[in-house]
């Protein structure tokens, strides 16, 4: 069994110990959307450790004054942060995969501001202020 801290493992009493709130507090979260845990097929609630760390961070944007919209509106960016930076970790993986398996295929040329064009071997760039970023694998 593989456990993470995605793993809906906590019941809402344990959750709500863990957390240091009253399991209404976290029934009312879930109805507002801040921390929704996964549910059992009885439809019980079941809290993630990732669950159990945002309604600590709730509990302090709360103590800090915050308002319940504006903890879930941070929460959700948070969320997507790390749903995007997991993604980028995909794709780097990816591309590391893609440029071992085809090593010295791939060249690019890059602008001042920062674009970058894939080329192919021996094509030039069409505009003169780019420069051509080649690396080759293998001996040197």
């Amino acid at each position: 069994m593989d456990i993470d801290e995605n793993s809906p493992l906590f019941a809402i009493a344990v959750a709500a110990e863990l957390s240091g709130m009253h399991p209404q507090t976290l029934r009312q979260y879930d109805r507002l959307g801040l921390v929704s845990p996964r549910r059992t097929a009885g439809q019980s609630r079941r809290y993630s450790m990732r669950d159990v760390v945002q309604l600590r961070e709730v509990a302090r944007l709360s103590a800090e004054g915050l308002n319940l919209e504006g903890i879930r509106r941070i929460l959700e960016l948070e969320n997507r942060v790390s749903e995007l930076t997991e993604r980028v970790r995909e794709l780097e993986a990816a591309l590391a995969d893609e440029m071992l398996n085809r090593p010295g295929r791939r060249v690019f040329a890059a602008g001042e501001a920062g674009d970058v064009t894939p080329l192919r071997a021996g094509e030039r760039t069409r505009r003169r202020d780019q420069v051509v970023v080649w690396r080759p694998f293998g001996p040197r």
